[in-house]
């Protein structure tokens, strides 16, 4: 479980594929500190598990293990080498809580088709499915990327956000452009609702 709070911005130092996986090697100088094999890192919001910590005394590596599954339902698949990734640690139990609750498995992608600096902040409009919409509310809460983020509009096919100035410099939402692929998992509640709902009025009939 995460938070949506992003630590820091890990740049991807390898990729390589395999017969039945893909091999991620990621720098991360912060989250990668007291990480054991095992433990879980959300990147780009997707939670993934280090299978091995690579540490020099210049820089600290840690690796995953993906499916082509994850590597095909997620912005992973367009990363490169030298690209910036959000990363996060797993919560724990004695921490302060901020964002939402952010599980890591992410319900699907979006595309930046709005991305601009009005004053001080930046608009950022997504469009997506209408599965995912249908989850969207307005003031609601929503992970991009893992960052936690409060939807400031919803429309027939998109949601916009206001991206303020931290936000911006302090993830890798500043290497975006319109046109780019972003993470989206929707709060978690409303697919509990829903699927409260669904079976109550179905007991009803």
């Amino acid at each position: 479980m995460f938070t949506g709070i992003i630590e820091e911005t890990g740049i991807v130092e390898q990729i390589t594929r395999r017969r039945n996986s893909i091999d991620l090697g990621v720098r991360a100088d912060l989250c990668a500190r007291r990480l054991k094999i095992g433990d879980s890192l959300a990147v780009n919001g997707c939670c993934l598990t280090a299978v091995s910590l690579r540490t020099t005394q210049k820089r600290r590596r840690v690796h995953f293990d993906l499916l082509e599954e994850t590597w095909r339902r997620t912005n992973l698949q367009f990363i490169r080498p030298g690209s910036l990734v959000n990363l996060e640690r797993s919560m724990t139990t004695n921490a302060r809580f901020s964002g939402h609750f952010v599980t890591g498995h992410i319900d699907g992608m979006g595309r930046i088709i709005q991305w601009e600096r009005i004053g001080h902040d930046h608009l950022l409009e997504i469009q997506t499915t209408p599965q995912l919409m249908r989850y969207i509310i307005f003031k609601g809460s929503i992970a991009v990327d893992g960052i936690s983020l409060t939807v400031a509009k919803v429309q027939k096919q998109s949601l916009r956000i206001w991206i303020i100035p931290h936000t911006f410099e302090a993830t890798a939402l500043r290497t975006r452009k319109v046109g780019d692929h972003v993470n989206l998992e929707t709060d978690l509640l409303g697919k509990y609702v829903e699927k409260f709902l669904r079976y109550r009025i179905r007991s009803l009939h």
